[in-house]
């Protein structure tokens, strides 16, 4: 059942949009139609919600089934967030200020994407993950659960850069994976359970489960 939340000023709700109970609104939001919304989540001001993604030739094309964005229960969603529709947010889920998540992302509650993170298009991220200030998810990653990025990781799903025809794929991180700051991991890397990467290390190649990596390019540490 759809009730009224608390709304600041200027808030732009359009048609469908669907609300839980104890919903609060910041100034100047926007909720674009569909939206569907849980219980007791806060929205900061001057958000965007449900945006269709757009585009030109040179970019990549892609046919989504129109699926609203889903906002779980007890998330809380800081200033100026951007969030596109066909993507769900579990329960318990906090995004930060400036944070901005694509199309056809899913995200497991209890996770934590930190101020000015960017998750990319069809990325699945798990349980209890904690993505740092200014990281880059890219498109096509999956990382599971209890996964923790640092500040300013960078990812590449693109192996070639544009210069030819590639199925793009993004790093895969099992469970319980650490990545220290300022680390760079490039196309379709898997890198094994609870694995641990040293900040600034660039991971070309996959890793196995329970290892220390740093380095450029990233080696084991006995």
């Amino acid at each position: 059942m759809s009730v009224q939340p608390i709304i600041g000023r200027n808030v732009v709700i359009e048609d469908d949009v669907t609300f839980g109970v104890n919903v609060v609104i910041g100034h100047n939001t926007v909720i674009l139609k569909g939206t569907q919304i849980g219980d007791n989540v806060e929205i900061g001001a001057n958000c965007v919600l449900g945006i269709t993604p757009g585009g030109n030739k040179r970019m990549r094309q892609q046919t989504l089934a129109s699926q609203p964005l889903i906002i779980g229960n007890h998330t809380t969603i800081g200033n100026m967030a951007s969030i596109y529709l066909n993507t769900t947010i579990a329960e318990n889920v906090f995004i930060g200020d400036h944070a901005s998540i694509r199309e056809n992302v899913s995200i497991g509650k209890g996770t934590v994407i930190g101020r000015n993170a960017i998750v990319e298009l069809n990325t699945t991220i798990g349980q209890n993950c904690t993505i740092q200030t200014l990281s880059y998810i890219t498109g096509d990653t999956i990382l599971e659960d209890e996964v923790f990025i640092g500040p300013c990781v960078s990812m590449a799903n693109d192996k070639y850069m544009g210069a030819k025809d590639y199925l793009l794929k993004g790093p895969h991180l099992k469970k319980g994976v650490k990545v220290g700051n300022n680390a760079t991991l490039l196309p379709a890397v898997t890198i094994g359970a609870g694995t641990i990467v040293g900040g600034g290390s660039v991971v070309t190649k996959d890793v196995g489960d329970h290892l220390i990596i740093a380095g450029v390019p990233a080696r084991e540490l006995k």
